[in-house]
Formats: structure tokens, C-alpha cells, sequence
């Protein structure tokens, strides 16, 4: 509720502040209200006090949200008697999800008197300080946008001012993603150095055999698990293979069909077909797999002698190529098309055919954008989990046979992470070390990606 009214009381003040803004420059133009006048066009004068008003809310909005809950947790643990508050930092934590928890009516069973009296703080103050602070935001922009629409005049430099917050913002923008970047992978590598002291690397990346299940207390049996990896990026490697065994022939050759054979008819309604592909579920994907692709190899293996396991790779990667064929058939089809038509013509007009021009004239110009597409499919197969899940199955077997059952590296990372976890243990950080090592493998493909890119693109620029 809270956030419905700040949004609706900062919209509606800017939609106010910019028609008062620009009424007020043409009212101070001059009588015949005429643009010349004006340094700047009116819509600038609105935008200019939309900046005024619109800044300081949604700054104040941001210092509550970052704020708030750190403010009503304090006044929570400030009203719980000490016997809950001088404990360890784990168990305080627990309490302070406790009062969370009470606070917002999803904790199940009776919590203890102490916890309910926090929780009942905790809601009072985020419920009466969240209504102060956007009482308080929205009369300080309705200050900000009266203010800004008394220093309106016809010198006014209202469109430097405003590209200028524009381009502060583009600027922001591009360092968040920067810093997102930046923090995912320190955060990938500190965690992966935790693990990493814990088991060797050469263990873990040159490692035969998985099982990362490790006890809680050192008097249980299995204390110790095994973090060998190899197993899991070989079946990696394996499911991906055939993965794109199957959506590379496919979706070049439904590519090169709809850029230079379909009339333009049956492209148009090919080609959004052929894409919904990309737009069902992965879990429905996983379901066909389990149910109908599998079960059809295993039948179809016992008719010749061959033993197709219930869960195999074959069926996992055979559905997954389907799942990425428009990744590369729409991009390679978009690619061809931008090809100049130029240099059809010309291979046309010495002779070729027009099969010899898709050979040797239209697929090495558009060589850098089908392996582009070739890449983003790769990474899209190296990434998918519920296929793998459902039709592949958890065991981390060592082996190159298509037939049977395999694991992934982001099947192992789910698993890692589900349930309630101590980010402590080997088993829990090990899923640290896979996402390490799956982010260095993305990033060669990558750099092999545009070296093939740049070393094409020259012969055709």
C-alpha cells in the first residue's frame, strides 16, 4: 500500500510540476506566447521542474528503503530483554528473521511472547515511518517544484539543465551494471577462495569422483566428502555437445531456408512460429523430455540390444537443441538478411548459382553474426537446469556414453544450494568454485567468439 501512494503522489506531482513548468514559460514569453522567445523549447521548462520535484523523492524514498529495516530492527531488538540480545551474532540473526517473519504474518507456529512484543514494535515503526517519510517526501517536491517554477524566465538554460541530469543518469546507469558485474565476480572468487582452503584446488578440478555430502558434526559417518569435479563438466560438455549437434544444422539450415528460399509470405509466418520455441517453459521442456523422449530412446535402444538408461544425456541434449534452435536460426536468419544485396547481385551477375552464393558469398559475410548466434546458444545450453534435472537425473558419472545418466554444473549448483545452508562447509561453497569456473569458461568462449568476429569483419569491411 505504501509503495502504491509514493509512486502515485510522485507521478502525479510530476505530471503536475511539468504542466505548470511549461505553462509558466509560455505565460513569461510574452503576450502572443510565442516559442522564439524561450531559450529552450516549453516541454524543457517541464521537465526541468519535473527534475526539481521528482529528485528529492525519490533520493528520500531511496534512504528509507535502504534505511527503514535496519531503523525498525533496532527499535525491535531495543525491546527484547537481554537474555535475546547478548548471544552470538548467528542466533541474534535468527531472532531478527523471527520478528521479520512475525511482522509480516509468515511464520508458522506460536513465537514467544518477546518475539511477538519486537515484531509488533518492528511493524509499528516501519508502518508509521514509512507514511512519515512519504508525507514528508511529497510536501518537500511540492516545495522543490514551486521553487523551480518561480526561477522560470525566458534565459533559463532549461534543455542544458535537463540533458545534463539525463546524461548523469545514462552515466549511473552504466556504472551500476559496471559495479554489478564488478561485485558478482568478487563475490564468485572470495567464496571460491574460501572453499578452495578448504579442498585443493588440483582435487577439485582434475578430481574423479563427486560426492560432495558432508556431515554437520565431526561424529558423523561420511565427515569428509569428495570434490573431484571433472565429472560434472564433462557431462557439461557432453549434454551441450549434443545440444548443439542438433540445433546448429537445424537452425542454419531453417535460417539460410527463410532469408534466401521462403517467399516472403511463408516467412512471415515461419519464422514467429519456428520462434515460440524460445517462448515455452523450460519446465514444459523438461516434462516432454521425461515423459516422451526418454521413455522413446530407451524402447528404441532395447529393439537394437542397446541399454539406454531411463535418464540420459541423449534425451536431455536432444531436447535442449530443440529448446535453442531459434536462438540460432533467428539471429543467423537476421544476419543473412542484412547481408547487401550487392553482393548477391554481383556473385549473380558472374555466373553463380544461387546456392554457390549462399556458400561463398552470403555465409562468409555473415560469418560473425552466425557465430555470435553459434555462442549465445552454446551459453544458453551451458546454463539450462531443468531439462538436465528431469531428464538427465543427479548422478555425476564419468563417461562419454550418451546413454546414460549425467549431471551439469548448474544442476550441481541447485543442489548445492537448496534448503538451509551453512556458508561454511565445503558442500555449500563448493557451488561458489562451479559458478567460478563456468564464468572463465563463458568468458574464453567469448574471447575466441570475437577474435573470429574481428578476423572476418576486416575481409568484409
Amino acid at each position: 500500500m505504501q509503495a502504491i501512494v509514493f509512486l502515485a503522489g510522485l507521478l502525479g506531482l510530476a505530471a503536475y510540476g511539468y504542466y505548470a513548468g511549461r505553462g509558466r514559460a509560455l505565460s513569461v514569453a510574452g503576450p502572443r506566447r510565442s516559442d522564439t522567445a524561450l531559450h529552450s523549447l516549453p516541454s524543457y521548462y517541464g521537465a526541468y521542474v519535473v527534475l526539481w520535484c521528482g529528485l528529492p523523492i525519490l533520493i528520500i524514498g531511496f534512504v528509507w528503503l535502504v534505511a527503514g529495516g535496519w531503523i525498525a530492527e533496532q527499535a525491535a531488538l531495543a525491546s527484547l530483554p537481554g537474555a535475546l540480545t547478548d548471544v552470538d551474532p548467528g542466533r541474534l540473526q535468527l531472532t531478527l528473521n523471527e520478528i521479520r517473519n512475525v511482522a509480516a504474518g509468515s511464520l508458522f507456529g506460536e513465537p514467544s511472547p518477546e518475539v511477538r512484543a519486537g515484531a509488533d514494535i518492528y511493524a509499528t515503526v516501519k508502518g508509521i515511518g514509512g507514511w512519515a517519510v512519504i508525507a514528508g517526501a511529497l510536501v518537500i517536491g511540492a516545495a522543490c517544484a514551486a521553487l523551480a517554477q518561480r526561477h522560470i524566465r525566458p534565459g533559463l538554460r532549461a534543455r542544458n539543465a535537463v540533458e545534463r541530469a539525463v546524461m548523469i543518469a545514462m552515466m549511473v546507469s552504466s556504472g551500476i551494471a559496471v559495479l554489478t558485474t564488478v561485485g558478482i565476480v568478487l563475490s564468485l572468487l572470495f567464496e571460491s577462495m574460501r572453499f578452495f582452503a578448504q579442498v585443493p584446488i588440483t582435487e577439485f578440478l582434475f578430481g574423479l569422483h563427486w560426492s560432495p555430502q558432508t556431515a554437520l558434526r565431526a561424529d558423523q559417518a561420511g565427515s569428509s566428502g569428495s570434490f573431484g569435479a571433472v565429472p560434472i563438466f564433462v557431462g557439461t560438455l557432453l549434454i551441450t555437445f549434443i545440444a548443439m549437434l542438433v540445433a546448429v544444422p537445424i537452425g542454419l539450415l531453417a535460417a539460410v531456408y527463410m532469408s534466401e528460399y521462403a517467399t516472403p509470405r511463408i516467412r512471415a509466418v515461419a519464422k514467429p512460429v519456428l520462434e515460440v520455441l524460445a517462448g515455452i517453459p523450460t519446465v514444459v521442456y523438461g516434462f516432454f523430455a521425461a515423459l516422451t523422449v526418454a521413455p522413446f530412446f530407451r524402447n528404441a535402444g532395447e529393439s537394437v540390444g542397446l541399454s539406454v538408461s531411463s535418464e540420459s544425456a541423449l534425451a536431455a541434449g536432444v531436447v535442449m537443441g530443440i529448446m535453442i534452435i531459434p536462438f540460432v536460426s533467428s539471429l543467423s536468419d537476421d544476419v543473412m538478411n542484412a547481408v547487401p544485396q550487392s553482393l548477391r547481385d554481383g556473385s549473380y551477375a558472374l555466373g553463380a548459382t544461387k546456392s554457390e552464393t549462399i556458400k561463398q558469398v552470403i555465409f562468409p559475410a555473415a560469418l560473425p553474426g552466425i557465430v555470435g548466434a553459434i555462442l549465445l546458444a552454446i551459453s544458453r545450453a551451458i546454463g539450462e537446469t531443468m531439462i538436465v534435472v528431469m531428464a538427465a537425473g543427479l548422478a555425476a558419472n564419468l563417461t562419454a556414453n550418451p546413454f546414460e545418466a549425467v549431471t551439469t554444473v548448474t544442476v550441481q549448483i541447485v543442489t548445492l544450494l537448496v534448503g538451509d545452508q551453512e556458508f561454511d562447509s565445503a558442500k555449500t561453497l563448493a557451488a561458489f568454485a562451479l559458478g567460478l569456473v563456468l564464468f572463465i569458461v563463458t568468458l574464453i568462449l567469448n574471447v575466441i567468439a570475437l577474435r573470429v568476429v574481428r578476423a572476418y569483419r576486416e575481409k568484409y569491411d
